[in-house]
């Protein structure tokens, strides 16, 4: 038997015949960008969230980029980010000319250690972005504390964490501004590249819907200098169908979540996920560490048990940012 690290047939067939359906009235109409299927889709994600806006983007770097902009992070800024984290996030701190500033993370939640922040804030920092790795969310009240006192703009990384809780509210409803991905291997997923932003704020709102479609949005008028940066309808109808699911599927990721943890407690040197009190996660991946990580992912393999590293190329050893200067073990 052969255990995929990634299978998406049970979510895809669940909402296939009606994708189908509305795909043909798609090209019946000839409407693939912008419109009704995305408003619809914006609207419901915005309620599920929790938040009073929701702005579909192309995908989840571009996602991360509005956010900034419209935070008004700009050329020279410093944000703090996770040492730990798809390059994505740095990435997105990097195109608009910023300088990402790695804070470590903990061991335990694997997400960045907001004791350590402060000793990062410098008169150039302008933001903190939060990412909710693999599925567990930060702890966004001492983040957000943290921010107030030093009049930032926090943004959520929400890419892997679709439908978790922190302290009963979702993420992608605490920060000013927030940006997800729903690449299809996410928990809620597209048929291709997609994000969104999510915020409260009606300026940050209106600002994102400006900067995604080519800094315009009066057609031809351009306000700004800005991105091709929309969600396609063919990636709304897909969103808006799977959207209603997204709940019973992470409820099933948690079970299988809890079993592994009963299984494999006490275990060699394995460390397993941890989740806080007061947290609910959406058990985007499930994350073990051990000092035989080789041995281990042979054995498994031998079983027909795919696995990944995430990520085996931290983001300070990157050739890319390699004119950051930190040396190995860092972080």
């Amino acid at each position: 038997m052969k255990i995929p690290f990634v299978s998406l047939a049970h979510q895809t067939g669940v909402i296939k015949m009606a994708y189908q359906s509305r795909l043909e009235e798609l090209l019946n109409k000839s409407d693939f960008v912008m419109g009704p299927c995305l408003s619809t889709f914006e609207q419901n994600y915005a309620s599920y969230t929790g938040v009073q806006y929701c702005v579909g983007m192309s995908n989840g770097l571009d996602a991360l980029k509005v956010a900034l902009r419209v935070a008004g992070v700009g050329v020279g800024d410093e944000v703090i980010v996770p040492a730990h984290t798809f390059i994505a996030t740095w990435l997105a701190v990097s195109e608009i000319g910023a300088i990402p500033v790695p804070v470590d993370c903990q061991l335990k939640t694997r997400n960045i250690d907001e004791t350590l922040i402060e000793q990062k804030i410098s008169n150039k920092t302008k933001a903190i972005i939060a990412v909710h790795l693999y599925g567990l969310p930060c702890h966004m009240k001492y983040i957000l504390d943290i921010a107030s006192e030093h009049q930032l703009i926090v943004i959520e990384d929400n890419a892997q964490t679709q439908g978790a809780k922190y302290k009963g509210s979702m993420t992608g409803s605490f920060g000013h501004i927030n940006a997800t991905s729903f690449y299809p291997s996410k928990n809620l997923g597209a048929a291709g590249d997609a994000g969104a932003i999510t915020t409260n704020v009606e300026q940050y709102y209106n600002h994102a819907l400006l900067l995604r479609n080519y800094g315009s949005i009066r057609k031809y008028y351009h306000e700004e200098v800005g991105y091709n940066a929309r969600m396609d309808n063919l990636q709304a109808d897909f969103l808006d169908l799977k959207l209603p699911h997204l709940d019973t599927w992470n409820a099933e990721r948690t079970s299988i979540a809890n079993t592994y943890v009963k299984a494999l407690s006490g275990i060699g040197d394995l460390t397993l996920p941890f989740t806080p009190s007061g947290y609910e996660p959406a058990f985007h991946l499930f994350v073990v560490t051990t000092k035989f990580r080789t041995k281990l992912q042979q054995y498994l393999r031998q079983g027909g048990i795919e696995t990944l590293i995430h990520y085996p190329v931290p983001n300070h050893l990157q050739e890319a940012y390699r004119n950051l200067g930190y040396a190995k073990r860092r972080f």
